[in-house]
């Protein structure tokens, strides 16, 4: 039996990953801090043969005696509302985490996946973006903390591919959504369903103009999974092409959730992406691999799982503190 270990376990891309490698006859180990994790994510775990969990922070030193194949790093805050919050702990986990994590694949001899992001490209000048373009971004800006320790983080994971030997793979994850979101995370799609259920307006940004590109999440675990098991150790995008503005995108959301309110626009934030697609040629080429759920059928099974939260979690005081940042 292979064997795993996934950081962000607890997380909502990570917890999906969980899910998919036990399915695949891996044995799981899950780490979090739960910082920004939450235990509900993997409670349907934690009985599981072949799933073990430990509470740890990454960017301490991993003390890991069992023997380990592959690693997927995903242990990281990925939310506005988080990074400007605990930008230190962003840009540690970006670094030391990702320096003590490649140095157990290297002691273990594992392969391991780091989980970039779109970020890297900032505020793109080239649309849609393609893994060789260098990106625009504004490293002492808001979004800098992120946007900086992802890119070290590319950057680190390639010199102990050159250097060590260490196999290394790099996904850059590009908008997605689906069950385990959390609500209050300040990420549009969950901002417009929480204030549709809460019956509030849908908060819009700027002029609504710029656009986002929506991954359900199994096609982008399918990416993911496809990509650890290449042989291809240089950046890929993984995300969906399909684009939409976000004023179009608040009025999808009207319709899907039968809600009456409008939608009200507010002051765009500093450095916002105006335009954000991924160019997925590589991935096509490279893994076989492309989307296949449309955004209909994704929303609607990511707005019943938010219909399902108890009134509690529909109104936590956290999802007043956006900050501004809801179009992400």
């Amino acid at each position: 039996m292979k064997k795993i270990l996934i950081t962000g376990a607890a997380g909502f891309l990570g917890s999906h990953l969980c899910d998919r490698f036990i399915k695949e006859g891996y044995h799981v180990t899950g780490m979090d801090n739960f910082i920004t994790g939450d235990k509900k994510n993997i409670s349907h775990l934690l009985d599981n043969p072949n799933f073990q969990f430990i509470n740890h922070d990454v960017t301490e030193y991993i003390d890991f005696k069992d023997d380990l194949d592959y690693i997927l790093h995903f242990a990281s805050p990925a939310s506005p509302i988080d990074y400007l919050k605990i930008p230190i702990q962003t840009l540690k986990v970006g670094s030391l985490g990702t320096h003590n994590l490649l140095g157990l694949a290297k002691a273990k001899e594992a392969r391991i996946l780091i989980a970039s992001t779109s970020e890297i490209y900032g505020d793109p000048l080239v649309h849609p973006q393609t893994e060789d373009y260098y990106g625009n971004v504004n490293t002492i800006g808001p979004r800098g903390v992120y946007d900086e320790a992802k890119r070290f983080q590319e950057s680190i994971t390639m010199a102990y591919h050159t250097f060590h030997g260490v196999e290394t793979r790099i996904v850059r994850i590009f908008n997605t959504y689906g069950p385990r979101m959390r609500l209050n995370d300040g990420r549009v799609i969950p901002a417009f369903m929480g204030q549709a259920l809460r019956g509030e307006d849908l908060t819009v940004f700027g002029d609504g103009s710029q656009t986002r590109s929506f991954c359900y999440v199994d096609d982008q675990v399918e990416g993911i999974y496809k990509l650890l098991l290449s042989d291809y150790a240089k950046p890929v995008n993984i995300g969906n092409p399909h684009e939409i503005t976000i004023s179009d995108f608040a009025e999808e959301i009207i319709k899907l959730t039968g809600t009456t309110q409008k939608v009200i626009y507010k002051d765009l934030p500093v450095n916002d992406p105006m335009q954000r697609q991924p160019d997925i040629s590589l991935a096509k080429k490279l893994l076989g691999w492309e989307p296949k759920v449309d955004r209909a059928e994704g929303m609607k099974i990511t707005f019943d799982y938010f219909k399902s939260l108890t009134e509690d979690e529909l109104y936590k005081s956290e999802h007043k503190d956006f900050t501004g940042y809801i179009n992400k």
